[in-house]
């Protein structure tokens, strides 16, 4: 295994980046005529080393997000986490959903019915409520997880009948995109349905959380309505896979 060596420039650039995008979400949101305080950060820590996580953390981030769940097991005892909200972001296969539930606060990339179920009755098992978000492939690509919006209705009334489960919000990853005005398109796609379904008051269907936006797209995201916003290289560099 790799001798991991610290790398103080990196830990000074991620105090920095950190601070710049606190900055720069209060600038988006005062801009749409939105009370900064009503989106939160979630620090991604996809591939990063728990020294530079826990840099963000004193610098007070709250909330963070992680894809796997064994990089997540196995660095969260390293991590400084009192007060600290866990939000496992990607994709969850379901034999991995009797290792997480209970781990984090929230699951927000929950796609299916199956996978809805299986949350369930592990969380029951466990004498627990599991938090989720319902992920949604705004931009249909094959290529990603997520319920089309055209089904999403359906799947939340489905999973609102589930004990030991409760539904908190939509999450989102849109298409990359040449321009804001083009992701832009998507982001209010997303917050009009979410809206829309808030509306209709369905029961055991809470629409509290909207979460999209990432690095490099996470203004238009605040521009159009995002509550939590998934920032992981724009604060800790370009990710290194190994």
């Amino acid at each position: 295994m790799e001798k991991f060596i610290l790398d103080e420039n990196r830990l000074k650039s991620v105090e920095d980046n950190y601070k710049a995008i606190r900055y720069r979400i209060e600038e988006s949101a005062v801009k749409a005529g939105r009370n900064p305080d009503d989106v939160r950060l979630m620090a991604v820590t996809k591939t990063v080393e728990s020294v530079y996580i826990n840099s963000a953390l004193d610098l007070g981030a709250d909330l963070i997000g992680e894809n796997r769940v064994q990089e997540y097991l196995g660095k969260k005892d390293e991590l400084h986490l009192d007060g600290v909200e866990k939000h496992l972001i990607g994709h969850l296969q379901t034999n991995k959903v009797k290792q997480i539930v209970g781990e984090v606060d929230m699951i927000e990339s929950v796609d299916s019915v199956k996978l809805a179920k299986e949350i369930s009755r592990v969380s029951l098992n466990k004498g627990i409520t599991t938090d989720i978000l319902v992920e949604v492939n705004v931009g249909r690509e094959e290529s990603k997880s997520g319920i089309y919006l055209e089904g999403l209705e359906e799947l939340l009334l489905e999973i609102a009948e589930m004990p030991s489960i409760k539904i908190k919000g939509l999450m989102t990853i849109p298409p990359i995109c040449d321009t804001d005005a083009e992701v832009s398109q998507y982001f209010e796609a997303m917050h009009q349905t979410f809206i829309d379904i808030r509306d209709k008051k369905l029961d055991n269907v809470n629409m509290d959380i909207l979460s999209m936006g990432m690095s490099g797209d996470f203004e238009a995201a605040v521009a159009n309505g995002s509550n939590i916003v998934r920032v992981g290289s724009a604060i800790f560099g370009a990710r290194k896979y190994f």
